[in-house]
């Protein structure tokens, strides 16, 4: 275990996400100037990568310009879940929706499954790939009348779905919703291997490359980065949030969220399957095959980004409750991840908004991005080839239905923007006797707000805690040491460097 100074307690595992470690990173070259294309695609995951490939494959030159490494952010940090279960959707759905976008919904997250499977194949990829079951389980019994309702409403909309009375975790459960022919893989063993077939024929990856701002005028688009400008007939914004958000007033529109994940090593083997609960905080599960054994990942406890004070406690809560299922082994990994929320849970999917419809936007995944994130690059590329997609109704960015629930939504995100921005919630706390090595604190220094942070040498930084993005002040995350936004989920590593958008600049020094 790492000890984390000034903690009081030791966090479980090594501080690394699997997917990370067991891959090899890869050395695309930054852009090296001004340069045109038919596509250029801002973000490296699995929106992004998927999306030019698909392009290239139409016969479209593509530029991917990501502004680390490809598949280094929320794709390296998942717990790739292929499966169109989301846990507890499908009855939410009709509700909102009706039974034919709903179905949309249900369809495209089945045909993403196939479509990578078909990818895999093609292309004899090496990322683990295996076809399981899919349950979402009730933990109580008021749950087990949700659950059986969601195993009604997807059978309904043609999903391979059925309501089991047992799952084979531990532990008693209440009934489940089981999707037969779902999968798991390796993401990062497979979107590299995608990546590496995108940079021929005219099509390029640019990594080192951030994206600053995107110029949208009819018939071109520009793309401004820091190492020069992309000049294209279309842009894609795959860079999980849309850096670019005001045309369509995303921030507004989505909440960040962030969870955990442990790595565990157990003494008995692993069921058949994936899993997670139906209500309260989220708990997943599900194995990977590794260094001649088995992991399992156990997932969940999240919150909203930037609003926990001490965000160690929820690896530590995590640990209890892996331990209250299964006797341990060990916890070899632990890594957190990030994720925005729409307001009706389905995500944005499509022109950014009126007025730029050479610009296209996929956020908003809810957690399920393995799948959603395949739909969203078949959605795209359909659009940009002037095709029909049958599925991008449910997704379309400029959907609105003013229920209560949406208007809470609304009212909510507008007053935690508020509060954060006037300094209301994150006040200074202390003086810089008390940051100890390891840790980060607001203070007031010669009557300005600070963010301070203690190296483990006992070094001091401090920094302009002001969000760039819209002038949230950010908080401290204790878990993975970064200045993280509670207004949009922008973070900056301990130096205020961006290491996640919206935001594009970085936090400035604060001397004196």
């Amino acid at each position: 275990m790492d000890h984390e100074p000034g903690a009081g307690y030791s966090l479980p595992g090594r501080h690394e996400s699997f997917w990370m470690e067991t891959t090899p990173e890869t050395s695309y070259p930054p852009l090296p100037g001004d340069t045109e294309t038919d596509v250029a695609v801002v973000g490296g995951g699995i929106v992004g990568i998927t999306t030019a490939l698909l392009l290239k494959q139409a016969g479209y030159t593509v530029a991917v310009i990501e502004g680390d490494r490809v598949c280094s952010g929320v794709t390296g940090h998942t717990t790739a879940k292929i499966t169109s279960l989301h846990r507890l959707i499908y009855a939410d759905l009709i509700d909102r929706f009706g039974s034919t976008e709903a179905r949309q919904y249900a369809d495209a997250n089945q045909a993403a499954i196939g479509k990578i499977a078909a990818l895999v194949q093609e292309y004899a990829i090496p990322c683990s790939f295996e076809r399981k079951p899919a349950y979402t389980f009730a933990e109580s019994a008021d749950d087990r009348e949700r659950v059986a309702a969601e195993a009604d409403a997807a059978r309904g909309l043609g999903l391979p779905a059925a309501f089991v009375e047992e799952i084979p975790l531990p532990g008693r459960t209440y009934g489940a919703v089981r999707f037969a022919d779902q999968a798991q893989f390796h993401p990062r063993s497979y979107l590299l291997h995608l990546a590496s077939l995108v940079p021929e024929a005219g099509s390029r990856i640019f990594e080192k490359t951030r994206a600053l701002a995107v110029e949208d005028e009819k018939g071109s688009c520009r793309v401004r980065t820091e190492n020069g400008t992309v000049t294209a007939r279309a842009v894609v914004l795959a860079t999980h949030y849309p850096f670019y958000d005001g045309p369509g007033f995303y921030y507004a529109r989505m909440e960040p969220s962030r969870s955990y994940v442990l790595g565990v090593r157990l003494d008995e083997p692993f069921p058949d399957g994936m899993f997670i609960n139906a209500a309260g905080p989220a708990h997943s599960w599900r194995s990977q095959p590794a260094g001649g054994g088995e992991l399992v990942f156990v997932g969940g406890m999240q919150h909203r980004t930037g609003e926990d004070t001490d965000t160690r406690e929820h690896y530590r809560s995590l640990e209890a409750y892996a331990r209250s299922v299964y006797p341990l082994r060990s916890v070899d990994y632990r890594w957190s991840a990030q994720d925005y929320i729409t307001i009706d849970g389905v995500p944005y999917i499509g022109p950014l908004a009126d007025g730029h419809e050479n610009v296209y936007i996929a956020t908003g995944f809810r957690k399920w991005g393995m799948t959603n994130g395949t739909v969203a690059a078949l959605i795209l590329a359909d659009m940009i080839r002037g095709r029909e997609n049958p599925w991008s109704g449910v997704y379309a960015p400029d959907r609105f239905k003013p229920t209560a629930s949406a208007r809470r939504f609304l009212v909510h995100n507008i007053e935690v923007a508020e509060k954060y921005i006037s300094g209301a919630i994150s006040r200074p706390s202390g003086d810089l006797a008390d940051v100890r090595p390891g840790e980060g604190r607001i203070l007031m220094i010669e009557g300005r707000k600070a963010g301070v942070f203690r190296d483990r040498e006992g070094r001091v930084r401090a920094i302009n805690p002001t969000c760039t993005h819209m002038g949230c002040v950010v908080a401290w995350n204790s878990a993975e040491e970064t200045w993280d936004c509670p207004c949009h989920g922008s973070r900056y590593d301990a130096s205020g460097r961006v290491i996640h958008g919206p935001a594009v600049k970085d936090l400035a020094p604060r001397r004196g």
